[in-house]
Formats: structure tokens, C-alpha cells, sequence
């Protein structure tokens, strides 16, 4: 005997209790908005987390970690804890601290330079960084472009408009 939630009508909707009933429906698409919306308010939000956190990092690289708090230190994962720092943690340091996009192999380089041993206990980095890249692209911290020559490249999610820290050359300063 076949389940009523496992039949369907042809049209992809299953033939549910309720699915035909309008004050159902009406529920369901006020839902469906709501959701919508928050979606849109957290890319929104985590875009300004991204250039705050950009701000912070571009500030203590001018400054000195010493300007920074234990506690913003570890909001920007820039505070040491005593280990070898994450594979993650170190895509995002790299990502952030960049001026443009930066493609799989060039963020492996970077960790190369800063943080070696990170990449040691991986069997292939490249496919590591990569992974983890796709991962803060679905987080909502980092965005994935196409470059010229087609192959992609990933950038740290900041709102350049409202970017506190503005860089060598574009000339463009707002507060926070």
C-alpha cells in the first residue's frame, strides 16, 4: 500500500494533507519570503562583518597586533593560541590580507610563506585550499570570480563602498 507522501501528481507536488488548502498555501509562501529576506539580511550582514574584519586586520597590520585587544585578537583570528594555527584560519588571513582575488595555488603560496607547517599535514594542498575556499564561499565570507584567463579566484567578502580602510591607490576613505 502506497503512502499518500509518496505519490505524487505529476506537477512535482506531492499530495500532502493541507497542500490544497489556500490558508496552507498562504502560509507557506509568507514563509518562503521570510526566508528569502533573512537570507538576503545575512549575506548583508556578513559582508559587513568581512570589511570590518578587513578594517581591524589592515589596522593592526599598520599598527601592531598590540593595538588590538585579547578579545578582538581572537575575533580576527589573528591571536596565537599556542598551536599550529588552522588550515581555515589561514585561508581567511590570506584572503583578507589580499588586495585582489587570489587563485587555489597563490593562497597556497601565501600559507607557504607564513605558515608553513599548516600546509605539511596536508597530502595535496592545493586540493585542501581549494575545498576550504568553497567552504567560505558558502559561509558567505569570501566570493569566488572569474578571472580573464577563465580559471577562478577567490575574494574576501567586504563592501568596498562602505570599507572603513581604504588602500594604497584607490583613494577612497569612509568611516565605519
Amino acid at each position: 500500500m502506497e503512502s499518500a507522501r509518496n505519490t505524487g501528481n505529476g506537477s512535482g507536488t506531492k499530495n500532502l494533507p493541507g497542500s490544497g488548502d489556500p490558508h496552507v498555501q498562504e502560509v507557506m509562501r509568507a514563509a518562503h519570503e521570510e526566508l528569502k529576506q533573512l537570507l538576503r539580511q545575512r549575506a548583508d550582514v556578513m559582508k559587513r562583518i568581512g570589511t570590518v574584519k578587513q578594517t581591524i586586520v589592515g589596522l593592526a597590520n599598520l599598527f601592531g597586533d598590540d593595538v588590538l585587544s585579547e578579545e578582538l585578537l581572537e575575533l580576527v583570528d589573528r591571536k596565537s593560541s599556542g598551536r599550529q594555527p588552522g588550515f581555515t584560519k589561514a585561508c581567511r588571513m590570506v584572503l583578507m590580507e589580499a588586495d585582489r582575488p587570489l587563485g587555489a595555488r597563490e593562497v597556497c603560496e601565501h600559507i607557504q610563506q607564513r605558515v608553513p607547517p599548516v600546509l605539511l599535514r596536508h597530502k595535496d594542498p592545493l586540493a585542501s585550499v581549494t575545498t576550504v575556499l568553497n567552504r567560505l564561499v558558502e559561509y558567505g565570507e569570501a566570493r569566488t570570480v572569474i578571472r580573464e584567463n577563465g580559471r577562478r579566484a577567490w575574494q574576501w567578502v567586504a563592501d568596498p563602498a562602505n570599507s572603513g580602510f581604504a588602500r594604497e591607490g584607490q583613494g577612497s576613505s569612509s568611516k565605519l
